[in-house]
């Protein structure tokens, strides 16, 4: 029950945000930008805190990752409003006042001050555009992002805390199924590290969604490749960054959110055999996903899954592309058909 529970709430939060992604105003521009603010906070602090900090021992390193950790909130308001067409001041404005405050909150208060900004250097004269602005936006901005951290912190805390109780009850399922969710998920154009970011993901979870990440990234490489979804650099692009090429993926979405859910299931498992745990939420994607376990769990552990996550991800590709081949040849034969000409010959087409 607790994984029933645990996968329908991340299903009703994924529907959300899907909604919000495909029908809000400028709602994937938004969610671009809380993809870069989690890669500039979360990734900046997992990599340079906890492994050149905390486990190389550079302590200026360890500064620069925790500085950029608690700054989540600030680098949501800042790049969700800049992405959005803010000026780079007043979207500082809008940043600046969110120190504090978490990454949804901040998203949320850039995201709506976005329209609020292009009407304020309308209105305002010009001269003192700048100066009001800022003095206006600054309050507003972190009155928007106290008045729903309460609720919206809450809400995803407590996902986050179901999905953590669903997933050591029972590892390698929820490795497969999470594992596959979030891999399609990182190949749609709802990115997964704004999604685990907004989860505030943590621990054995992050661990799973990390390593499939990776793992499902030689699936897309190989149904890519089998397919002639473009060219080699299509190839390579799809494998470091699914987002690049999301003009390929929603022209071709049975093959390949197909393979990346078996693909990414197969490398969740992985990280789940291994026990991977991940405390640094939103680098869910492949490079992230390669890099961030190793600054919570033995080198050689991570190593370990990381290579079986790889060959997961393989098989995942390769079954996937076979079947769709399978199918699409069968489906192209059943629509050959015969047309009787004047002539009453017959040709197939």
């Amino acid at each position: 029950m607790e994984i029933v529970k645990g996968m329908s709430l991340l299903l009703l939060t994924l529907a959300l945000f899907s909604v919000f992604s495909f029908k809000a105003p400028k709602g994937q521009l938004a969610m671009g930008g809380m993809a870069n603010a989690a890669v500039a906070s979360f990734l900046v602090e997992a990599i340079h805190k906890y492994i050149f900090g905390d486990f190389i021992g550079i302590s200026f390193l360890g500064e620069v990752g925790t500085a950029a950790g608690s700054l989540g909130g600030v680098a949501a308001g800042i790049l969700v409003s800049m992405n959005l067409g803010v000026s780079p001041v007043y979207a500082m404005a809008i940043g600046a006042s969110l120190l504090g405050i978490g990454i949804l909150p901040g998203f949320i208060a850039g995201y709506l001050l976005s329209f609020v900004a292009p009407k304020l250097e309308k209105w305002l004269p010009e001269g003192i555009d700048l100066i009001a602005g800022v003095l206006v936006l600054a309050p507003l901005s972190r009155l928007i992002a106290s008045g729903v951290a309460p609720v919206v912190d809450g809400t995803m805390a407590s996902l986050g805390d179901m999905i953590i109780v669903a997933a050591e009850q029972s590892p390698l399922l929820m490795g497969f199924l999470l594992g596959g969710m979030m891999k399609m998920i990182c190949t749609s154009p709802i990115s997964s590290m704004a999604l685990t970011a907004m989860l505030g993901l943590k621990g054995f979870p992050m661990g799973i969604a990390a390593i499939a990440c990776f793992g499902g990234s030689f699936t897309n490489g190989i149904v890519f490749n089998r397919l002639k979804f473009g060219s080699k650099g299509n190839v390579i692009a799809v494998m470091l960054e699914p987002l690049t090429q999301a003009d390929i993926i929603v022209k071709n979405p049975i093959p390949i959110f197909g393979s990346n859910f078996l693909g990414g299931g197969l490398a969740g498992m992985a990280g789940a055999y291994f026990g991977i745990v991940n405390n640094a939420p939103g680098t869910a994607s492949p490079i992230p996903g390669l890099l961030a376990p190793f600054a919570f769990n033995d080198p050689i552990l991570v190593v370990k899954a990381l290579g079986l996550a790889m060959v997961g991800g393989i098989v995942g590709g390769l079954v996937g592309s076979t079947l769709y081949k399978l199918v699409f040849k069968k489906k192209s034969l059943e629509t050959t058909a015969l047309v009787e000409l004047p002539e009453n010959e017959q040709i197939a087409i």
